[in-house]
């Protein structure tokens, strides 16, 4: 059985992770199992690529295609192409499709333009945003799958309701809360000293004080609704500058992409002067885990940060207007609270919130042990296509 496992971005390596470790550790029972580990490059900055493969100990990629940057089409594009010449030489059973990054969508069509089965790790989410490009990823990547592993019950309903067979539906849990046990210790031993002394942006200088554990908000934002947008992102820097970081101090791992929107709409002065306000250069996963860890609230677009939000009480305030995962919400147990981009809404949710105590939540299956599910589900899936063969 040959197996190719694709990744394309950030979020696909912390679930693929613990994936590979499953595989490895199956009992083969007499059947060969070879794994190959594509990396499309759709990032391939090394602060955002080959220093998260080092950290969570996945092995060298067998198989880059590098991609790069790009607009969409031209991504889904020149990765397909890639792909497909990989396909054509390895000849897999399976092709294993993590998320919904463009590699996610490319390599699932491209893999049933060849009749080669697909199966998608993080299935059924929905945010019902077809606005969204990583909705219509996970929509066609779904319709394509044979199968479907989902995070939590949510998710399997989505599927269902969609006409999806149930056969190819298997609720397994949620992948990152692997990574995040496996890891926890690790990150725990890190010193926040180093971590703002390693990682600090450029122009920056280190603060008068040290955040205190309990005693700093935390802050991720890169979706183009948050910041593509002057009018949008100019009052939300007014607001976490004058009110957040006056506060208390306000770490944030700056993207790219908010980077290079803060800089053109002449906004990145204001952020890099506010005495509080602490910018990071893009950290690797045990140090955004620690910070995560030590956090009073956390405010992120971030789906996965949700999610580890929950797992670890952190209280959270969501910057978007909806959710694939509600799982994560306050109204299903969870820690996280939409509060979109309006101003307003998020002042009063942030002051809300900051009475809040710390309340770790785990849905069900949310028990480091996704993975295992995961790969005998698998292979029970490929068990008919090997009797089939034997007749």
């Amino acid at each position: 059985m040959k197996i190719i496992s694709v990744v394309g971005a950030r979020p696909n390596f912390m679930k693929i992770a613990p994936f590979i470790r499953a595989l490895e550790a199956y009992p083969a029972e007499g059947e060969t199992i070879e794994h190959i580990l594509v990396h499309t490059g759709q990032h391939y900055d090394v602060r955002m690529s080959e220093a998260f493969f080092q950290a969570l100990n996945i092995p060298e990629p067998d198989i880059n295609l590098h991609v790069g940057s790009g607009s969409h089409a031209q991504q889904l594009g020149n990765t397909m192409i890639e792909f497909e010449k990989v396909l054509v030489t390895e000849k897999p059973d399976w092709v294993v499709v993590v998320g919904d990054v463009n590699a996610t969508l490319s390599c699932s069509v491209i893999a049933k333009r060849h009749r080669i089965k697909v199966c998608h790790i993080e299935a059924g989410l929905r945010s019902g945003d077809m606005r969204m490009p990583e909705e219509i990823n996970r929509l066609v990547t779904d319709r394509l799958s044979d199968l479907l592993l989902t995070p939590d019950r949510l998710s399997s309903e989505n599927l269902r309701r969609e006409g999806t067979p149930e056969e190819k539906i298997c609720f397994v849990g949620n992948i990152m809360i692997d990574t995040l046990e496996s890891n926890r210790d690790k990150a725990g031993a890190l010193s926040m000293e180093k971590i703002i002394a390693d990682n600090l942006a450029k122009d920056c200088d280190l603060p008068a004080t040290l955040p205190q554990d309990d005693h700093y908000a935390l802050m991720t934002m890169h979706r183009p609704s948050n910041v593509d947008h002057k009018d949008i992102l100019t009052p939300m820097i007014e607001f976490l500058v004058n009110e957040v970081a006056k506060d208390q101090h306000l770490i944030w791992p700056i993207h790219p992409r908010a980077r290079k929107q803060l800089q053109q709409f002449g906004l990145w002065d204001m952020v890099v002067s506010a005495p509080n306000l602490i910018l990071l250069e893009p950290v690797g996963y045990h140090e955004m885990l620690r910070l995560n860890m030590g956090a009073r609230i956390m405010l992120t677009d971030s789906g996965g940060l949700q999610e580890e939000c929950c797992v670890l009480g952190t209280p959270c305030l969501t910057l978007r207007w909806n959710t694939e995962r509600p799982i994560t919400l306050r109204e299903h147990g969870g820690a996280s609270m939409l509060v979109g981009n309006n101003i307003q809404r998020i002042r009063d949710s942030y002051y809300e919130t900051l009475s809040m105590d710390r309340s770790p939540s785990r849905p069900e299956f949310w028990d480091g042990h996704s993975a295992e599910r995961m790969v005998n589900a698998l292979m029970e899936t490929h068990k008919p296509k090997l009797v089939e063969n034997e007749n």
